[in-house]
């Protein structure tokens, strides 16, 4: 079976897409750092490692330091697929992260978007 585009575009090439989303909504690159770091544990360094690096989607997913175990409550759809029903490990994943940066830009608030509250 042949795998999705997705899975080998750079993380680097997507981000700026991510970081245009939030900020034609008034949000910041800062929220969306926010959000990457606390569903992949990956910090500062590391990230801009990746997007230097031009890692791969798959790889970038793969080598996240610590996935948050909260990410499972993250619900809804994205491009019209459910993120939950997702089966495919990867994808679900992408899906989430699609999935919590649209929720910033549509203005919920972080706490929320974090799953904290």
């Amino acid at each position: 079976m042949k795998k999705h585009r997705i899975y080998t575009t750079s993380f680097a090439s997507v981000y700026p897409h991510y970081i245009a989303k939030a900020e034609k909504k008034g949000r910041t690159k800062a929220e969306v750092d926010e959000i990457i770091f606390w569903l992949t544990g990956y910090h500062d360094a590391a990230l801009e490692a990746v997007i230097e690096s031009k890692t791969d989607f798959e790889t970038f997913f793969e080598d996240a330091p610590a996935m948050n175990p909260a990410r499972d409550l993250i619900k809804g759809v994205v491009c019209g697929v459910r993120v939950e029903e997702v089966e495919e490990t990867t994808m679900r994943e992408i899906r989430y992260l699609d999935k919590l940066i649209d929720e910033l830009a549509k203005g919920k608030a972080m706490e929320k978007i974090l799953r904290q509250a």
